[in-house]
Formats: structure tokens, sequence, C-alpha cells
């Protein structure tokens, strides 16, 4: 099954947009986003692709500070880009002062994860890529089990503007390098390939 765009109105302010994402009926258990403006509605992960995202998450938290917390399901909002992304994971700082019960500020995120998925893949590499980075987040880490070089996982860093800088990229079985303020490594060579 691949994502189903709902295009919506050019002359639609973000508010309102934010307002129909919130509060229409989505089918249970599908990712509902909102990606350069148009809404997304996407199938629940694979099994394969949580089998990746539970593996990161188990490593991060043995590094993560006491207050930081790791989401799989919490919105970030980006309304520069016209985004609310819900990344695979996010890491952020706890935050008992949020003003929505749907979305937090994506400028809270230390870290976020995409794990591609092969009918999205291209919002992960680029729009999502671009929004992380206008945001501010430090980190955006890509794992791309669909890359058209075979499966790798890239590090990005450094935003500026809508562009990341790649620290870092390695193919599936090499060990990769989260830096300061995580100093993790992580074996690839866990993630099962497609």
């Amino acid at each position: 099954m691949s994502a189903l765009t709902v295009r919506h109105d050019p002359e639609q302010g973000w508010d309102e947009l934010v307002r129909l994402w919130e509060e229409m009926e989505w089918p249970e258990g599908c990712k509902v986003e909102i990606i350069d403006g148009n809404i997304t509605v996407s199938p629940a992960p694979a099994y394969q692709h949580n089998l990746i995202a539970a593996r990161i998450q188990r490593r991060l938290y043995s590094v993560i500070p006491e207050e930081w917390e790791i989401f799989q399901t919490q919105a970030i909002a980006v309304p520069s880009r016209m985004g609310m992304l819900i990344p695979d994971l996010l890491v952020a700082p706890s935050q008992e002062d949020v003003e929505s019960d749907s979305h937090i500020p994506a400028a809270l995120a230390e870290l976020v994860v995409e794990i591609t998925s092969k009918s999205n893949a291209v919002h992960d590499r680029i729009s999502k890529c671009a929004a992380y980075a206008a945001a501010g987040i430090p980190f955006y880490l890509l794992v791309d089990r669909w890359s058209p070089v075979g499966p790798v996982a890239t590090l990005y860093g450094e935003p500026t503007g809508d562009v990341y800088r790649p620290l870092s990229v390695v193919k599936f079985g090499d060990p990769l390098q989260l830096p300061a303020p995580f100093g993790l490594t992580i074996d690839t060579g866990e993630f099962p390939t497609p």
C-alpha cells in the first residue's frame, strides 16, 4: 500500500491546514503528516522498519540525559515549511508546558530519525530533510533501506537554512558514529536489508 496525498488549497493558511489535520478522522493506524503543505496519509510501517527503529531506540536510551525522551509518534510543527511531521524517532527534552496536545515545535528536537519506506522514500530524502534543517534540528539520521546505491545510513548535521551537511554516510554493516551529545556508535549490521 502506498501513501495517499490530500492536496490543499494554496490560499489555505497554516492554521487552517493544522485545524484540518487535527480534526479529520483519519484511518486508524496510519501516519498522517503535512508535508510541503499537503496532508499525506501513509500505512503503518512494516515489521523490518519497526525493527530498525527499535534497535536505534534501544541504543539511544543508553546515552541520552535523564530529562530527554524518545518518541515514536510525536508530531513536530515546521510552519515555515508548511510541515507537521512525525519522525520515526524523535529525541527531545521533556516539556511540561507545550501549547498543543497534538504537536510540539520542531526546534525542541535534538535528533530526528527517519527510516525510508519503499513508497515514500523521497519525502524522507528531500522534503523532510529540508524541513528538519529549516527548523534547526541539530541532527537528522536517515536510514535509507531503499537507496539506489543499496541500503545506507546518513547522519546529517550543521543545518543552514533548509540544508544539512552530510556528516557521515555508511553502508549497512558499517558502524555509524553519532557525535556529542550522544557519543554513540550504531551497528548498522543489526539492520535488516530489503
